[in-house]
């Protein structure tokens, strides 16, 4: 029998079995959306991450406390203490580190925030004007604070907006006095509204001079991490080169092995991170495409069910010429025609999910979270269901294919 006859006489067999084919594909059509908006969903995660990581610039470096992590599920074994003014000093000087702009250090601990009778839980960042290019935010109102701030141990400080709203509502905020762990301070400027970032929530920061911090909140002569700008990302590589040098030279460490710091450049950070997002995204794909093996089972299950309904037309179709290999032929192409076709639904189906998805985490978080459509995905997810189509409808079409004409006319 030829091709085109063979998948006309499928197609027939489908269309007389409408509710039992869509049925059929129901799992594939589960399996193969959910692959697409789980893939479409990792996608959209890296490409937030990698750009709240831009807003850092590829000219940053950040220099942290602690044994550096070795893998994405190990954590940094932390020395808070080991990050201290010499070595600031040190970083800054021309003939020790190269190619090196700014040196800026931070340090960072929760606080209550008082003002009258309110009071807001948030991440006070003692920090410099570096921040703002890392945020990659400027006040909207009022000023952020100077050097000459940070010289004189200043008492002032920037609000993030979701600080500013809790606290003072609908009045203005620059020039009024709120308390910091019972150090009053003088509100200079107000961030506006950012949303949820990967890193840093803006929203609900306090930011102040980060000598005040140590002196009066922390009671530290330590840094929490230094953030240090190279010339251009040509020159990071050897500027982190001499930072690694000058700070074992400081810390008398002869062996790498043992740093109490760690040394990250943006583009180890973006590779970390893609790293991560692509392993999560492929667990979390690889679980949705276990509904294509229960699929699968249910497509051979209904062609079991066929066979058997339709072994007087195998008996007839055998009765009057049509070979074991013709009969094998006609069930193969229903199977895959069926799980073809339920791919191609779940395709579309996976669509138009990502695109509710991408909307639901753009008004929930308050994001620029962007939609992207997995093409390697969706052509996985095709090849994927027509081998499930092939495979599981290999032993109803066998079945079909060894039945006696004889006997398969006499069924009842």
């Amino acid at each position: 029998m030829r091709v085109h006859l063979i998948a006309q006489s499928a197609l027939t067999a489908l269309a007389v079995n409408r509710s039992r084919s869509l049925l059929t594909i129901l799992g594939i059509v589960i399996g193969i959306s959910s692959i697409i908006l789980v893939m479409s969903i990792g996608a959209g995660a890296q490409q937030f991450i990698l750009g709240q990581l831009e807003g850092f610039g590829a000219r940053t470096i950040s220099i942290d406390p602690g044994r550096e992590p070795q893998g994405p599920s190990d954590f940094a074994e932390l020395n808070t203490k080991s990050l201290t003014r010499r070595d600031v000093e040190s970083l800054r000087d021309s003939s020790r580190v190269r190619s090196v702009t700014r040196v800026e250090p931070m340090v960072t601990q929760p606080f209550s925030i008082h003002y009258g009778g309110e009071s807001k839980r948030a991440s006070v960042f003692g920090s410099s004007d570096i921040i703002t290019e890392l945020i990659n935010s400027y006040p909207a109102e009022g000023v952020f604070f100077t050097g000459e701030d940070i010289q004189a141990r200043a008492s002032v400080a920037v609000l993030g907006w979701e600080v500013r709203e809790d606290l003072f509502g609908p009045s203005d905020a620059v020039g009024e006095r709120v308390r910091i762990d019972n150090r009053s301070f003088r509100v200079v400027g107000v961030f506006p509204k950012q949303g949820a970032g990967t890193f840093f929530n803006v929203d609900n920061m306090v930011i102040v001079p980060y000598t005040t911090a140590q002196e009066y909140l922390l009671g530290i002569d330590y840094y929490h991490s230094i953030m240090v700008q190279s010339e251009s990302e040509e020159t990071v590589p050897l500027t982190a080169s001499d930072i690694e040098a000058t700070l074992r030279e400081n810390h008398n460490i002869d062996d790498p092995e043992k740093d109490d710091f760690y040394v990250t450049t943006q583009e180890e950070t973006v590779e970390t991170i893609g790293a991560i997002t692509g392993v999560l995204t492929a667990l979390l794909s690889s679980v949705a495409a276990i509904s294509l093996v229960v699929g699968g089972i249910g497509t051979m299950n209904i062609m079991l069910v066929s066979v058997t309904e339709r072994t007087r037309e195998i008996g007839l179709r055998k009765a009057l010429g049509a070979t074991n290999a013709d009969i094998m032929k006609q069930f193969l192409v229903e199977s895959v025609v069926l799980t073809g076709v339920g791919g191609v639904i779940g395709i579309a189906v996976g669509f138009v999910l990502g695109i509710v998805a991408t909307f639901g985490l753009r008004a929930t978080l308050g994001v620029d979270w962007s939609y992207s459509f997995p093409v390697a995905g969706a052509l996985l997810g095709m090849s994927v269901a027509s081998a499930v189509g092939l495979v599981f409808g290999l032993y109803p079409a066998r079945e079909a294919s060894r039945k006696s004409p004889i006997e398969a006319l006499r069924h009842e």
